[in-house]
């Protein structure tokens, strides 16, 4: 069992998992229903809400960073592109995890957990904090940011995951981080239900992740 250390935060309320997709001698594609519920109407079990999108920002904001922008709750982003209709399918695990964000509301992080280095830690960014989220080469200022940390630094949190822990195609493996909000307790775990119901319809094993103070 994986070790994920959490710092204490007075809001948040984490609910992490690794999702393994069976081997395959080729690069895996998300089946047509899964896709299908990448739709804005799609009808699923989640029901995002005014209060959790306000329990997600006020999230961010606790420790001065500001979700305006750019740098607005991936959710809110994701809400956007499903209805202008430019949310694309990815990778079976990425879309999995964009369909719960999608309809819960919540932010959800996906990185490849073979791609990560050393210890894991979740804790706020250092004020200097930056790193590249794309291919492009654009840097996300991570400063006063929950983050997800390995050996080399900050890689995910619920703006922008870092490019260097991304699933790629032939990624098998994905550690889930839903960023929950203690004030909307019943948020993640309906959410993390959903995800792992639909993982299981992916054939996917899960694995558990052990949570411990520092």
């Amino acid at each position: 069992m994986r070790t994920l250390i959490v710092h204490p935060h007075p809001l948040l309320a984490l609910h992490v998992f690794v999702a393994h997709l069976p081997d395959a001698p080729a690069p895996v594609e998300s089946p047509a229903w899964l896709q299908a519920l990448m739709a804005p109407d799609a009808v699923t079990p989640l029901q995002r809400s005014d209060a959790v999108q306000k329990a997600g920002r006020d999230l961010l904001r606790h420790d001065g960073f500001k979700p305006t922008g750019r740098s607005k709750p991936a959710s809110e982003y994701l809400v956007r592109a499903a209805e202008e209709g430019t949310l694309r399918s990815i990778h079976p695990l990425v879309d999995a995890g964009n369909v719960v964000s999608l309809h819960s509301g919540l932010a959800i992080s996906v990185v490849d957990a073979t791609r990560l280095e050393g210890g894991l830690h979740v804790r706020l960014a250092d004020p200097d904090a930056r790193y590249v989220f794309n291919p492009a080469g654009q840097e996300l200022d991570a400063a006063g940011l929950l983050c997800l940390h390995d050996a080399q630094g900050p890689c995910a949190n619920a703006v922008k995951d870092a490019q260097r822990t991304k699933l790629g195609p032939d990624s098998r493996s994905g550690l889930w981080l839903i960023w929950g909000s203690r004030t909307i307790p019943e948020a993640g775990p309906g959410a993390e239900a959903y995800a792992r119901e639909l993982l299981g319809r992916l054939g996917a094993r899960i694995e558990a992740v052990q949570l411990e103070a520092p």
